[in-house]
């Protein structure tokens, strides 16, 4: 695999940064600004967020940060493993509504870079998955939102063994064809 893999999603990428392993272990950069730069991708990350969860199948998700604060994050699985998700929701995007997943796992050490404009949301595969994410904004209540994760006009297909495992404010999030989107979608950028 290479180390970055366009998906059908314009501006979600998936990353495989090397590892250079030995008895000890591996070492692996898992952000590098400049070769990002080279490779067209100018992100400037404010705010790393670390989250573990207990149960295997705990969906968290499908959530947004809206403007003026929305935020484009880089994902990674620090332990365990989950099953990485972005929904495009901008306004006028030919891929509106449609998804991605992906595997990340501490095993396979993939990364999912995914910009603003899209909801974003995991299951774990794992007991204690921890969770380790890049933002380019600060955590701001006023713009958190949340979309159902098993809405049918979205069809996600979780792979869940089992009855998610939800928050409250993920039990109770907002249906797709109610949610009216902040994001418009600019065209080749």
């Amino acid at each position: 695999m290479d180390f970055l893999t366009e998906t059908k999603l314009q501006g979600v990428v998936l990353l495989n940064p090397p590892r250079f392993g030995d008895a000890r272990g591996f070492f692996s950069e898992s952000w590098n600004r400049k070769k990002m730069l080279a490779q067209g991708i100018d992100i400037d990350f404010v705010q790393d967020n670390h989250s573990v969860s207990a149960a295997v199948n705990t969906v968290r998700g499908l959530h947004f940060q809206s403007p003026p604060h929305a935020q484009a994050k880089l994902v990674r699985c620090g332990r365990g493993a989950l099953f990485d998700v972005a929904v495009d929701v901008r306004k006028g995007s030919p891929t509106f509504g449609e998804w991605v997943g992906y595997e990340l796992s501490a095993e396979n050490g993939l990364q999912l870079l995914i910009p603003a404009g899209f909801l974003h949301g995991f299951a774990t595969r794992t007991p204690d998955t921890e969770i380790i994410y890049k933002c380019s904004d600060y955590y701001a209540p006023e713009c958190d939102g949340a979309v159902r994760f098993d809405d049918p006009d979205i069809g996600i297909d979780w792979g869940l063994s089992g009855p998610a495992v939800l928050s409250e404010k993920d039990a109770q999030a907002q249906v797709f064809s109610e949610f009216d989107s902040p994001f418009v979608y600019e065209g080749d950028q």
